[in-house]
């Protein structure tokens, strides 16, 4: 049975990802800050492990990796914050910023770094969601500290995956696109499950590579 485990997988793609993913009969370790509330995750039938889980907690994220002993195909590094509280150019609240950058950025290297011996084990692949909004070429100042926690998320993958192809793990960013989440928003043009699909078919197409490609949900290339 192939098994994966995702973070942030309470709510908006996440939860997604668990769905489509339990359906497709793998076993799925479903993280998240609060499973006692989390009812729509503990609705979704399935061979599903709920554990409770902050990304920015790194002493809880080691503590995990080693309480699952199974190996892990696919790791799906999905838990973020916005960067709203954070606050513009002038009245910056650094601590906001500093948590922004653990969760974003920190959190999926601390994952990583846990899971590296299951990942290693199955030849498994780690994707990361980021956000188009962490490519500096493209970058128009919009939502800075947010960008800067993806771009950041964006580096760390990309060295780390150089680092890791040649233990067979492949690590990868992956945009999901604009997508109807409550951070996404009602109006954006992608549904949940058009974008985990195609985040889906990018993981399973996922090469072990010292130099990765910048993909969204639809395949599409990104710039750097």
């Amino acid at each position: 049975m192939s098994s994966v485990l995702i973070t942030g997988a309470n709510r908006g793609i996440g939860l997604e990802f668990v769905r489509q993913y339990a359906e497709d009969g793998w076993r799925v370790y479903a993280c998240c800050r609060s499973p006692d509330s989390a009812d729509d995750l503990k609705a979704i039938k399935g061979d599903i492990d709920i554990r409770a889980l902050d990304v920015s907690d790194f002493d809880a994220v080691k503590a995990l990796g080693g309480a699952i002993d199974d190996d892990l195909d696919v790791v799906v590094a999905n838990a973020g914050l916005g960067g709203k509280d954070v606050g513009d150019l002038g009245a910056i609240d650094y601590d906001a910023f500093v948590n922004l950058l653990s969760v974003n950025s920190l959190g999926a290297v601390a994952l990583l770094e846990a899971f590296l011996p299951h990942l290693k084990r199955a030849k498994g692949k780690f994707a990361a969601i980021t956000s188009g909004l962490g490519s500096i070429t493209k970058s128009t100042g919009f939502a800075p500290a947010y960008s800067t926690s993806k771009a950041a998320l964006n580096m760390a993958m990309k060295s780390l995956a150089a680092q890791l192809a040649g233990e067979g793990v492949a690590v990868a960013p992956l945009h999901p696109g604009w997508v109807q989440t409550a951070m996404g928003g009602a109006s954006a043009p992608t549904s949940p499950a058009e974008s985990v699909a195609g985040l889906r078919r990018r993981i399973a197409e996922m090469p072990v590579s010292p130099s990765p490609k910048f993909l969204d949900f639809s395949g599409a290339e990104l710039p750097w």
